[in-house]
């Protein structure tokens, strides 16, 4: 192989040169701000729970799921039961 490589170091793309004068630098005011956290404060308290379970209704599901577990156990045992075996 009788390539050289270039020893220069070349920036890709080519960065123009940027002074302070020429830099816009935008800042978000106040008024900006607050309606910002004002909004996002909105956002968040309407996506709160409306209201809380009740602990009657959460062991009423508990004795539910049991109940259907039950049912789903009787019902596999009795296909169990009276399928022939093979």
């Amino acid at each position: 192989m009788n390539t050289t490589l270039s020893r220069t170091r070349q920036e890709h793309p080519p960065q123009l040169e940027v002074t302070l004068e020429t830099q816009q630098v935008s800042r978000v005011g106040l008024v900006d701000r607050i309606a910002l956290h004002l909004g996002l404060a909105l956002i968040t308290w309407s996506r709160r729970t409306h209201r809380a379970e009740s602990r009657e209704r959460r062991a009423h599901q508990y004795e539910q799921n049991i109940a259907r577990l039950e049912r789903e156990r009787a019902a596999e045992r009795s296909l169990r039961l009276t399928v022939p075996q093979r």
